[in-house]
């Protein structure tokens, strides 16, 4: 092996390693006790409708799903004790943005709650799911501001929106807000931002649950490159590592022990992700500065949710962004981590109902 191919596959190594030492018997241990949780029956990935392509502003075609409503029928919104209640329609479309390295099945519990009752709309980020391939030149946060206007102009050209974004999906809504100010207030009539930051986030922790390496720094920006040159040898050993992956997708996407379920779902998600697709929107996170963006989100019911074990983009974010948004909500979801839409998804979902409520009286006071 070359002195390059010798530094890749130490790279590659390092990242694989878990935490203190990475021994083999300790991935075991946490394994079978990840095993042993309760197993969750929901199925994962199958809600599905007939999906469309929303060419973005450089050609890449955008996969979107579009949940529509159905009048005079409910849907079963799920509570913590599994029962079912009725959730009166409204007139308007909630748009779903998912985070880094996800697809927009990561909207699981969300979807089945809002399911026939109010329109929905879920699409995959470019170079994510099902979506195109980007260029790592239109792979930013401004060029995901663009893409979700491409979705709002194609599929929810009518009526009022709500959009929820989690992660680098709340990031996408933010620099929409950037660009496009004045849509906050008359198109958009409600905000929900998951999980995420408008800036100072420091980039080596969007590495965690793929890149699982003490890296910090000027070191981070030179390993990542350094690996997406051999991006296909990393993705191998990826897959070869099945096993620390998934104990460090627990560790650093979840607070709490969930189901082994959801452990699987969110790390099939990742595993998915190419890591040429990772080092090209790496960049981005650290030079993200879009706090003075967020006001325009004072113009509507605007509510912010984090977990605070929430090891990615920390609950200090989650507060700051609330103290930036006059007048909005922030729901902290005790011990929960970065994946909370799955972890607490009930109240993720209570704390959703509300603001889709207050965004439906704003539209019916008009």
């Amino acid at each position: 092996m070359s002195r390059a191919g010798r530094r890749i596959a130490g790279l590659a190594a390092g990242a694989a390693g878990v935490a203190a030492a990475g021994a083999a018997a300790d991935v075991v241990r946490r394994r079978r006790e990840i095993g042993r949780r309760g197993v969750d029956d929901t199925p994962f990935g199958s809600l599905r409708s007939r999906p469309t392509n929303v060419i973005a502003s450089d050609g890449v075609p955008l996969h979107v799903e579009v949940d529509e409503l159905e009048p005079g029928e409910t849907a079963p919104t799920t509570s913590r004790r599994g029962r079912r209640k009725a959730v009166e329609t409204l007139p308007l479309t909630v748009v779903f943005v998912h985070g880094f390295a996800l697809n927009l099945d990561c909207w699981h519990f969300q979807r089945a709650a809002y399911r026939g009752l109010v329109r929905t709309v879920l699409y995959d980020q470019r170079s994510h799911g099902r979506s195109g391939h980007s260029s790592g030149q239109h792979s930013t946060i401004d060029q995901l501001g663009e893409d979700l206007l491409a979705v709002l102009e194609a599929v929810a050209s009518d009526g009022p929106v709500v959009l929820v974004g989690h992660s680098m999906g709340g990031m996408s809504i933010i620099a929409l807000a950037e660009q496009h100010p004045e849509l906050f207030g008359e198109r958009v009539v409600g905000v929900g931002l998951i999980s995420t930051t408008a800036g100072g986030l420091e980039p080596s922790r969007i590495l965690l649950p793929m890149v699982p390496a003490k890296l910090t720094g000027s070191v981070t920006h030179r390993a990542v490159r350094t690996l997406a040159r051999r991006h296909r040898a990393v993705d191998g050993l990826r897959r070869a590592g099945r096993a620390v992956a998934q104990v460090v997708t627990d560790q650093f996407a979840f607070g709490d022990e969930v189901p082994s379920a959801y452990v699987d779902f969110v790390d099939d998600m990742l595993s998915a992700t190419p890591f040429e697709v990772v080092a090209d929107f790496f960049p981005g996170f650290g030079s993200l500065d879009k706090f003075h963006a967020v006001e325009a989100m004072s113009r509507v019911p605007t509510t912010v949710i984090c977990g605070t074990d929430d090891k990615i983009t920390s609950i200090g974010h989650s507060r700051k962004l609330h103290d930036r948004i006059a007048g909005s909500t922030l729901l902290e979801c005790e011990g929960a981590g970065h994946m909370v839409i799955l972890e607490r998804h009930d109240q993720v979902n209570a704390a959703l109902d509300q603001l889709v409520s207050a965004a439906a009286a704003r539209v019916g006071a008009r």
